[in-house]
């Protein structure tokens, strides 16, 4: 039997871009996605912020642009932030070099992380969880399995997301000019924090 697919409209995407996508992302990382989610988390807030500490200049960019999903049922995850969306620096110039020389963020838009939680909890029950989240980081378009602790604390019908982690340079193939390698660490720290609340499907 065929089954037809609907392509929404443009500006229907562009409105609900982060349902969209993250939900691709979920499918694609787990080979046993149920074909209705009942229930599913979606993030509603976000802040992320990366510091580059280095002896000659410290750098820091924020965004509020993360989107994501995690189905409770079965712990698995989406997240995806566009490149584009940090700001900040110490100047316009500095931000400029950032997307066109080290990200590369025309050809390379999003930094995505996608993959399951491997300790357990229970988003039914109200209070906090110490997991660890296993997955692909790609990053300028190089994938890395990473193991992240995140710290959960689970509300009703929603729960809040913190944790903070390093991110190598040289994991995703990015390359620092000698002539300002005393300006650029080679570790990123990131922060990041998340408001996710429960939708339900009919």
């Amino acid at each position: 039997m065929k089954h037809s697919i609907s392509i929404p409209n443009l500006n229907v995407v562009k409105k609900h871009f982060s349902i969209y996508f993250t939900t691709v992302l979920i499918v694609g990382c787990c080979c046993t996605f149920s074909a209705v989610a009942q229930e599913m988390y979606f993030i509603k807030e976000s802040k992320v912020l990366f510091e580059s500490d280095a002896p000659l200049e410290i750098i820091k960019a924020t965004s509020t642009d993360m989107r994501g999903v995690i189905d409770p049922t079965l712990h698995t995850f989406g997240f995806s932030i566009a490149s584009l969306s940090f700001k900040g620096f110490n100047s316009e110039l500095q931000r400029r070099h950032f997307n066109e020389n080290y990200l590369e963020s025309e050809k390379y838009p999003e930094i995505t992380f996608t993959g399951k939680i491997i300790d357990e909890i229970d988003f039914d029950k109200s209070g906090n969880y110490n997991v660890r989240a296993k997955g692909m980081l790609t990053i300028r378009g190089i994938p890395r399995e990473r193991i992240i602790r995140c710290n959960v604390e689970v509300k009703a019908n929603s729960f809040e997301l913190k944790s903070d982690f390093d991110i190598l340079l040289d994991d995703h193939d990015i390359r620092i000019p000698r002539i300002v390698y005393q300006k650029i660490a080679p570790t990123i720290q990131v922060v990041l924090t998340a408001t996710l609340k429960l939708q339900k499907n009919h």
